[in-house]
């Protein structure tokens, strides 16, 4: 009888595992909106830009990448020209290399600013941040 209920449980326990699962993997989850909900790193920082010919200062950049050496920045901003973007790279007082998706005047369009690029990259760009300059 012990052998019965063992055999039972084992082919029950089989069937459970081997189930297909109901989860659509074909549409992507709904991003959502950024709101004043949402979370934003939003940094002070005193930066400039290290393209000589970049002469316009923004007060507010959406930052989405930085760097410790200048190779790296530069290397990461062909390959978001490659997307679309028109980067700059600022350098901060600490001598770290920002790579800036976009400089404002107004803090509310930097913010859609960040909304726009997490919703169309939520994969690869949802850590960007908000950094306001000194």
């Amino acid at each position: 009888m012990k052998i019965r209920t063992f055999s039972f449980m084992f082919v029950c326990v089989l069937l459970i595992c081997s189930c297909k699962t109901t989860k659509n993997t074909t549409n992507p989850p709904p991003v959502p909106e950024l709101n004043s909900k949402t979370e934003i790193t939003v940094r002070t920082e005193s930066v400039k830009p290290i393209d000589a010919s970049e002469r316009t200062m923004y007060g507010y950049y959406v930052i989405i990448g930085s760097f410790r050496n200048i190779a790296g920045a530069r290397q990461y901003s062909a390959g978001l020209v490659s997307k679309g973007f028109s980067p700059t790279i600022l350098e901060n007082e600490n001598g770290l290399y920002r790579i800036s998706a976009g400089g404002f005047d107004e803090e509310n369009a930097a913010r859609a600013r960040i909304a726009g690029i997490r919703a169309a990259y939520p994969e690869d760009h949802s850590d960007v941040w908000l950094l306001i300059r000194k």
